[in-house]
């Protein structure tokens, strides 16, 4: 028999827990504010919820609702030429 490789798990300590979700959370808000911003929080929140599935992550309601009254509120941005 071979012996086994050794496993380190060093750099797992330096991260915290969820740290790979935090990112694709991130990554969703990101893009809905990009291309939803100004638009109702219904509509916000929806599509907060799609983005976060599409990624994997199921939705956390009330943090849901608070990105999408911010992403509301923000100004639409002018359409790229």
């Amino acid at each position: 028999m071979e012996p086994v490789a050794p496993v380190s798990l060093a750099g797992a300590a330096q991260r915290p827990a969820g740290w790979q979700m935090q990112l694709r959370v991130d990554f969703a808000v990101n893009r809905v504010m990009q291309t939803h911003r100004g638009q109702s929080e219904d509509v916000v929140s929806q599509a907060i919820q799609d983005e976060l599935r599409s990624v994997g992550v199921v939705p956390n309601w009330r943090q849901v609702a608070q990105y999408a009254a911010v992403i509301s509120q923000l100004p639409e941005m002018p359409p790229t030429k």
